[in-house]
């Protein structure tokens, strides 16, 4: 699970080499703030990202960089919606091949037990 403070000092303090782009998954991104790190058109992008993280909500945060978290940060417990999110969200990264079919299930099994 990616952490938005983490994401945020690591923008800040790294950016330049795309080092948050790398903790947030977005491999890509960070490659191309690598490759141009000489020009500091990077570091300027990535005081950009720190300022959109440090504004991002904890939800928006969750739903865009740890998909397949659901909850309620009131109670700790999830809603029917949460979980059919959740659910979506597991599947799709089944789909992709990122998580392996006892994975899937485990998580899947877990998440109705909920319901």
């Amino acid at each position: 699970m990616k952490n938005k403070f983490a994401a945020a000092i690591l923008a800040f303090f790294l950016g330049g080499f795309g080092v948050h782009k790398f903790y947030l998954g977005e491999n890509f991104g960070g490659i191309l703030y690598l490759l141009f790190c000489w020009t500091f058109i990077p570091a300027i992008l990535a005081f950009f990202d720190f300022l959109g993280l440090l504004l991002m909500s904890d939800q928006a945060f969750n739903a865009k960089f740890n998909p397949g978290v659901a909850y309620s940060a009131l109670n700790g417990s999830r809603s029917a919606e949460d979980i059919t999110v959740g659910l979506s969200q597991l599947k799709s990264l089944y789909d992709q091949g990122a998580i392996t079919a006892e994975e899937y299930e485990e998580k899947r099994r877990k998440l109705l037990k909920e319901l």
